[in-house]
C-alpha cells in the first residue's frame, strides 16, 4: 500500500505510511512493562462478554489519524455481543477466530506490556456485522484484552486496557497482516461501562451515563456498494472530514457539553435525538453520511417524519440506529416503501462488560 498524502486544510498536508505489517511488529506498550508485575495465572477459562457499540459522532477529526488515537466522540452500547474465552497455557498461542491477525497483534502487545512468558488459548466470536458501523473490531479486541488480563491475575486496570488497545488499534488486511486504523475510544469505553459515553482527545473518558433504559433499538443496514473501510475510509475521514471539522468542531463540542450531557442526566431521549439530528449535518458527520449519498439523509428523515425521535448513522455507516418506544412492526411499516428492513432488534446495554470463569 503506498504512502498517502492527506490534506486537512490549506496549510495542513501530512504524509501517512499505511503499509501493512505483521502482527506484533509495531507495538506501543505505553511503558507498562517498566512496572514489573507479579502475575497469578488462573486455572480454567475466563470468559468475557462485551456489548457492541453505535458510534454517533467524532468531535474533531483533526486530532486523530491511523496510529494516533483520539479526536473525541460520542456513542452508546447495544445488546449485541462479542465473546472471548481465554485459557492460560505453558507457551503455545492458539487463536480460534476468523480474523486471527487482529487478536494475535493484541496478544503480543499484552504479553510484552505485562511481562507474561506463557501462552494463551483463545476462542473468540464477534457479532458478524463487519465494517458497517457496529464496532466489531474494537469490541472483540477489548473483550480479548480483558479476558487475557483476568486470566493472568488482572495486572492492568480497565482504563489501562482501553489505552493499550487504542494506541495499538489495527484492522486486518486480508493477507494475514494488519494496519493501523482510526480509534476514538468510544467503542471500548461503552463496551466496558455500558450506556452512552463522551470521549475527549487521547482516549480520555469524559462522561458515561445510562441511556434510554428499556427502549427498543432497531438497527437498519442499507445496502451500499461504497466501502467504509481501508483507503476509502482514510481518504474520507482525513480529507473532507477534517476540513469540515475545522468549521464545526466548536459547535459540536458546545452541543455535547451544554445540551447533550444535561439531556442524558434528565433521561431526555427526545432532546438527545434532536441534538444528534443536528450533528448529522455538521462537520465530519456530514462527510460520513454524504459518503454513501444523500439517500441516507432521506432514509433517516423519513423515519423521523414517522414520529421517531432518535435516528442516527453509526460511524462511517451505512448502519442507521433507531431508538423508540414503538414496535418493530410500526418501524417496518414506515420504511417499507424505502426498501429497507430491520436487521437487528435489540436494546441499550447499560451494564457493560461481564466476566465469567469455568
Amino acid at each position: 500500500m503506498p504512502k498517502l498524502m492527506i490534506r486537512g486544510g490549506d496549510l495542513d498536508l501530512v504524509e501517512y505510511n499505511l503499509q501493512p505489517f505483521q502482527p506484533g511488529d509495531q507495538i506501543n506498550t505505553l511503558g507498562y512493562e517498566k512496572r514489573k508485575f507479579t502475575l497469578k495465572p488462573v486455572k480454567g477459562t475466563v470468559k468475557v462478554t462485551a456489548p457492541a457499540r453505535i458510534h454517533l459522532t467524532v468531535l474533531d477529526m483533526n486530532r486523530f489519524a491511523p496510529g494516533k488515537p483520539g479526536g473525541g466522540g460520542v456513542g452508546f452500547a447495544v445488546q449485541v455481543y462479542c465473546t472471548a474465552e481465554v485459557t492460560c497455557t505453558s507457551k503455545e498461542i492458539e487463536i480460534d477466530y476468523d480474523r486471527a491477525p487482529v487478536l494475535r497483534h493484541h496478544v503480543d502487545i499484552f504479553r510484552k506490556a505485562v511481562g507474561y512468558q506463557g501462552g494463551f488459548r483463545i476462542k473468540a466470536k464477534d457479532h458478524q456485522y463487519h465494517h458497517v458501523g457496529m464496532g466489531s473490531t474494537s469490541t472483540i479486541s477489548i473483550a480479548t484484552l480483558n479476558a487475557m488480563n483476568r486470566a493472568v491475575g488482572s495486572p492492568l486496570t480497565q482504563t489501562e486496557l482501553r489505552l493499550l488497545m487504542g494506541y495499538n488499534f489495527v484492522e486486518e488486511t486480508g493477507d494475514g497482516r494488519v494496519a493501523f486504523a482510526f480509534e476514538t475510544g468510544v467503542g471500548p469505553a461503552v463496551s466496558t461501562h455500558g450506556g452512552m459515553a463522551v470521549m475527549g482527545d487521547d482516549l480520555a473518558l469524559v462522561y458515561t451515563h445510562p441511556f434510554a433504559e428499556g427502549l427498543n433499538v432497531f438497527i437498519v443496514i442499507p445496502t451500499s456498494d461504497i466501502s467504509s473501510a481501508g483507503t476509502r475510509e482514510i481518504e474520507l475521514l482525513m480529507n473532507r472530514g477534517r476540513n469540515l471539522d475545522y468549521m464545526d468542531r466548536e459547535v459540536k463540542c458546545h452541543m455535547v457539553l451544554m445540551d447533550l450531557i444535561p439531556a442524558l442526566e434528565r433521561g431526555d431521549v427526545k432532546k438527545a435525538g434532536k441534538i444528534f439530528w443536528e450533528i448529522e449535518f455538521r462537520g465530519s458527520k456530514r462527510a460520513e453520511v454524504e459518503h454513501h449519498g444523500f439517500r441516507i439523509y432521506h432514509y433517516m428523515a423519513t423515519i423521523r417524519e414517522a414520529g421517531i425521535d432518535f435516528v442516527g448513522m453509526s460511524s462511517v455507516g451505512p448502519t442507521i440506529a433507531v431508538i423508540t418506544e414503538r414496535s418493530r412492526k410500526e418501524l417496518e411499516q414506515a420504511i417499507a416503501d424505502l426498501g429497507l428492513k430491520v436487521a437487528v432488534e435489540t436494546k441499550i446495554d447499560n451494564r457493560g462488560m461481564t466476566f465469567g470463569e469455568r
